[in-house]
C-alpha cells in the first residue's frame, strides 16, 4: 500500500479531530490545538489542513444542526476515516520504533 505523507501540522489536526470525536469542528479544533500544544494557529490554517485531509481521504465531514449560539448557522463536523486512523497508527508505530532504537544515554539530558 502506498503511504500518504502527512506534515506535522496535518498530523496534529488529524489527532485533534480524533480527540474531539463528535464535537470536531473548525473553532473547537483550533481551541484544542492551542490548549494541547500551546501553539496559536489561525482558523484559516486549520480549515486548509482539514480540506487537505479530506482530499486525502483521512477525514469526512457533514453539516451539524443549526445552533442558537451561532445565530442559527450550522457547523461542519469532521470525523476520522479508517484510512485516517490507519495512517495515525502507522505514524505512531514508526515513531515508537525510532524511539526504541535510540541507545540509552545517547541523547543529552533535558530538564522539563
Amino acid at each position: 500500500m502506498k503511504r500518504t505523507y502527512l506534515g506535522e501540522f496535518e498530523e496534529v489536526v488529524l489527532l485533534t479531530v480524533a480527540v474531539l470525536g463528535d464535537g470536531a469542528y473548525g473553532v473547537a479544533i483550533t481551541d484544542e490545538l492551542d490548549q494541547q500544544t500551546g501553539r496559536s494557529v489561525s482558523i484559516s490554517a486549520v480549515h486548509a489542513a482539514l480540506h487537505r485531509l479530506q482530499e486525502k481521504g483521512m477525514l469526512t465531514s457533514h453539516m451539524g444542526d443549526a445552533t442558537a449560539e451561532r445565530g442559527g448557522r450550522r457547523k461542519r463536523l469532521f470525523t476520522v476515516t479508517v484510512l485516517g486512523s490507519r495512517t495515525l497508527h502507522d505514524i505512531r508505530a514508526v515513531r515508537d520504533q525510532l524511539w526504541k532504537s535510540i541507545a540509552p544515554n545517547s541523547l543529552p539530558a533535558v530538564s522539563i
